[in-house]
């Protein structure tokens, strides 16, 4: 089987899976994971024909993957890749650029640039911001956090790329206590141990509360979010960034899915105040509905976070805004192509429609379980449901009830200390008659737990 073969029979193949996807039962069954077993093999010492192995991947594989693609499945933010991001980013995937800068992919960084700008209006933020296209929100807040550090220690006569971190003056973080693993991942990484991490305490919607804010000066990193996972909430961003600008303080937002809001004038005074922070972090794969993986670090001072990921050396130089300059890694793939394609055919108004659409889907999917008797514990501003029954072992029964179904998948959580779980609504395939099948699930469950 030649080159073009092969291709043909992995395109008929996922072809296949995608025209079962919306039936796909939202959780492999046991039989199929105990299949996986298949997988754990000798290494050959010959190898093996290339048509049995895509064979094997397929026949083993798909039955065992996560319906994270398709419509009834509401875990953990993640979105269903638009048809026209998945089909660039395979055609990317044919170029096989190494796209850290226009001298290894011309092509990927004009695309690239052009995806920056688009991001940059239509999440209307600072203009001249820089942009790079990370692998996820974990890794672009780092990227992000590593300016801030840098920018910080600068300012206080540090030369952080001399003297490293050795001797440095002392930073402070101020996260929320709700504040996302990955920020807190982040932060390690970057030497802040959790015992420097300040806490600012929060509401009962789990939002900082701007008069209980720590004291913040010109060493301090202030760390907000664009929706909190479980209430998918928004910090108070006026009072608190002001605060931070009149201490010199550097703030970093998370907005791994919340940042979108502000593509819909409709959820967009939610983020008020948040463009004048400092830098901000989102996703592609979550709300956009891109592909794995693709995410955003934006910086307001696009040299400050160039400073802190230049990547040049005498053999590959690299204009400032080249992406190997932007991001993490130096050899990486053209992500931001599928973004683009998803921009460019969606367009503002079909960004915000997507948005707009998943809100009153959650809304829709919270009054439908408030009639089946079921506590909704938050208010639904976005698109997070955060829900309980009458008791925690109820609460683990309805859940182990309804995922056994196959029907629906979503996530168990804790709130204020005692089990809930969330529901995120965020697939372009989800239609209101998937929220309907999900509220008679989820009921049926409860009906057969009370006994």
């Amino acid at each position: 089987m030649n080159e073009l073969e092969l291709i043909a029979k992995a395109d008929e193949r996922a072809r296949r899976y995608l025209a079962g996807v919306e039936e796909r039962p939202a959780f492999p069954s046991d039989d199929a994971v105990r299949a996986l077993a298949a997988f754990d093999e000798p290494l050959p010492a010959v190898g093996h024909d290339a048509g049995t192995t895509l064979a094997l991947l397929d026949e083993i594989g798909s039955p065992a993957t996560v319906a994270s693609n398709g419509p009834r499945y509401f875990g953990f933010v993640i979105g269903a890749s638009l048809p026209v991001a998945a089909a660039a980013d395979r055609l990317a995937l044919s170029w096989d650029q190494c796209a850290s800068s226009a001298v290894n992919s011309p092509a990927a960084a004009a695309i690239e640039s052009t995806a920056a700008r688009w991001l940059l209006e239509i999440l209307d933020l600072p203009r001249g911001s820089g942009v790079g296209f990370g692998t996820s929100a974990t890794a672009c807040g780092l990227a992000c956090l590593a300016a801030a550090q840098r920018t910080l220690l600068g300012r206080l006569g540090w030369d952080f790329d001399q003297d490293g971190l050795a001797g440095a003056p002392e930073l402070r973080v101020v996260v929320s206590e709700l504040a996302h693993i990955t920020v807190l991942k982040a932060l390690r990484l970057l030497g802040f141990g959790m015992g420097r991490v300040v806490r600012a305490p929060v509401d009962a919607r789990g939002r900082i509360d701007p008069l209980r804010l720590p004291p913040l000066d010109g060493r301090t990193i202030l760390c907000l979010q664009a929706g909190e996972v479980n209430t998918g909430e928004f910090d108070p961003f006026e009072p608190l960034v002001d605060a931070a600008r009149a201490a010199g303080a550097w703030v970093h937002v998370d907005g791994a899915f919340g940042l979108w809001a502000r593509a819909s004038p409709q959820h967009a005074a939610l983020t008020r105040g948040i463009e004048q922070a400092d830098s901000w972090t989102t996703d592609g794969h979550k709300w956009l509905n891109t592909p794995y993986d693709g995410a955003l670090s934006i910086c307001r001072d696009a040299d400050a976070l160039a400073a802190a990921m230049n990547a040049d050396a005498v053999y590959s130089t690299a204009a400032r805004d080249a992406q190997k300059n932007l991001t993490l890694e130096f050899s990486r793939r053209a992500r931001g192509v599928a973004i683009w394609a998803a921009l460019r055919t969606l367009g503002r108004d079909g960004v915000a429609g997507m948005v707009g659409r998943h809100c009153d889907q959650a809304r829709r999917l919270a009054d439908g379980l408030r009639d089946a008797g079921f506590e909704v514990l938050n208010q639904v501003p976005l698109n997070q449901v955060l829900v309980r029954c009458d008791d925690d072992a109820m609460t683990h029964r309805v859940r182990d009830s309804a995922i056994a179904s196959g029907e629906i998948w979503f996530g168990p959580t804790v709130w204020q200390g005692r089990p809930a779980f969330r529901l995120s609504v965020s697939s372009w395939r989800t239609r209101d008659e998937h929220i309907d099948r999900a509220i008679a699930v989820l009921a049926a469950a409860r009906r057969d737990a009370a006994g």
